[in-house]
Order: C-alpha cells, then structure tokens, then sequence
C-alpha cells in the first residue's frame, strides 16, 4: 500500500516539474527529495514523510490554490521545507547535485532528454 503512494508520485510529478520550472524557487529542493525517495538506502518511513510532502506539491488545491499567481505556492514551499529539514539526513549531496544538474539542462522544465 505505501508503494502505491510512492508510484503516484512518480507519475505525476515530472509532469508538475515541466509545468512549474523557472516559476517556483524551491524546485530544486523538491526534486532533491524526489531522488531521496527513489534512493534504495532511503528508509521506508523517511520515503513516505516524502511524499507526502510532494503529493502535496502534486496536489494543485491545497492551502492556497496553485493558481493564484504569486502566493499560490508558498505553502507548498512551507510543506517542502519542513520535510527538507525532517529528512536532511536521507537528502545526500548526489541528490541535490542530480537536481541542480538537471535545472542546469532544463532550465524551462524541457523533459526531452
């Protein structure tokens, strides 16, 4: 069951990166936890307090709707900072390199490489 939530997540959330990428400033923390919750040495439950926090990135109505420029995503960035900071441990410096590297080749979210 919570390998379901996970797979989930895995769908829809390169789909949400293409749609936000150059609009939010946390991006590269939330697809460093995204590779943190892919990694196999990565513990179960740390995965799962994970995506929690990016499903509710996923998730366009939450606290404040995504659609509303500017503030939209502020909370998102709350939720992605705090689980940033609860699994610090399990974000390693590969996870955050991977995601810098792939902001650097997709700068407005192009997933065509």
């Amino acid at each position: 069951m919570e390998e379901d939530k996970i797979e989930k997540i895995k769908q829809g959330f390169w789909p949400k990166v293409k749609k936000v990428a150059g609009k939010v400033p946390f991006l590269a923390d939330a697809i460093a936890l995204y590779y943190a919750m892919l990694d196999p040495s990565t513990p179960l439950k740390a995965k799962l307090t994970i995506a929690g926090a990016l499903a509710y990135f996923l998730t366009p109505f939450d606290a404040i709707p995504d659609i509303l420029f500017g503030a939209g995503y502020i909370d998102d960035a709350g939720v992605v900072a705090a689980v940033l900071a609860a699994a610090s441990m399990y974000v390693k410096d590969e996870h955050k390199k991977k995601a810098a590297d792939f902001l650097d080749s997709n700068p407005e979210g192009n997933l065509e490489n």
